[in-house]
């Protein structure tokens, strides 16, 4: 197991995979300002560990994460009334950058793959966090709501990018129209999670899910996979996929984990792929720079 601590976070490693887990039960898992340290934190840590492989969010207690931390009560939103260090180190130009897209963007640069296993009621960044991981696995005693409205805020953690990519816009729109909080059913039923489990089948799915990822596929692969699908997402014209395509075969091809990939498969035996991410990544992303915030 891996030696992290987190204030905020349970933090393990078992067979290639790492398991984050939101740890405020006593708070349903509320967030705020320390875990959403944490959390950036956390997947630094994935990022940089050649052993993680992949890596599954889930939530201590009955809930997954019951949104933001409303202790301060009518002032939890008002950056300026609350003030403090870690905000004023957030704003840009007089603009508080939202902690939730803090966290689904660094989700988003993450070079492994992120499996969500909700094993309870999310709500507000509860849900949106959820939306840059790639898979989402939920537990029939979860619920989810984008009740911003309902809050007098809009939504935030980057989601009116990303929900409507994941559901469309009509269902994107109605969830966060009515603000209502709704059943697992639902979300699989339109395509937010991709499963859903007896509570207490849900990890060991997750886990089963995450290994399969482990055992089979070459790790430098699966981030350059990652970086393509959601770059892609956004890009004007497929001719930008074609480009970055090629330079990853191009690169890829001359490494040794492709020849690994073939004559395991030739030899048919189970792979060992020699490449690692924080050495072998290659840059396939000609004059990529993410946008700054301003």
């Amino acid at each position: 197991m891996a030696a992290h601590s987190f204030e905020t976070l349970g933090y393990g490693v078992e067979d290639g995979v790492a398991t984050i887990t939101l740890n405020r039960p006593e708070k349903l898992n509320a967030f705020n300002t320390q875990m959403m340290k944490d959390l950036i934190a956390a997947f630094d840590v994935t990022d940089a560990d050649d052993e993680v492989k992949a890596v599954i969010v889930t939530g201590a207690g009955r809930a997954f994460c019951a949104g933001a931390d409303l202790s301060a009560g009518g002032e939890t939103f008002d950056y300026e009334k609350r003030g403090g260090e870690d905000r004023a180190a957030r704003t840009r130009e007089g603009v508080q950058r939202d902690g939730g897209g803090l966290v689904s963007l660094r989700i988003y640069d993450s070079l492994k793959p992120v499996i969500g296993a909700i094993n309870g009621p999310a709500v507000g960044v509860g849900v949106t966090m959820q939306l840059p991981m790639d898979i989402r696995m939920a537990s029939t005693d979860a619920r989810f709501g984008l009740v911003f409205a309902r809050r007098g805020l809009n939504p935030e953690a980057a989601s009116s990018w990303f929900l409507p990519r994941l559901v469309g816009v009509q269902t994107a729109l109605e969830w966060c129209y009515t603000g209502r909080v709704f059943p697992a059913q639902e979300a699989f039923d339109r395509g937010l999670v991709r499963s859903l489990h007896a509570p207490e089948d849900l990890l060991p799915a997750a886990r089963a899910l995450a290994r399969e990822i482990v055992e089979n596929t070459a790790p430098v692969s699966i981030a350059l996979t990652r970086q393509l699908l959601w770059r892609m997402a956004g890009a004007s014209h497929p001719m930008e996929a074609h480009r970055a395509d090629s330079r990853g075969i191009q690169t890829r091809g001359a490494m040794a984990d492709a020849r690994e990939g073939v004559m395991s498969f030739l030899e048919k035996r189970p792979p060992a792929f020699p490449n690692k991410v924080s050495s072998d990544l290659p840059d396939i992303w000609e004059h990529w720079a993410a946008p700054t915030f301003k």
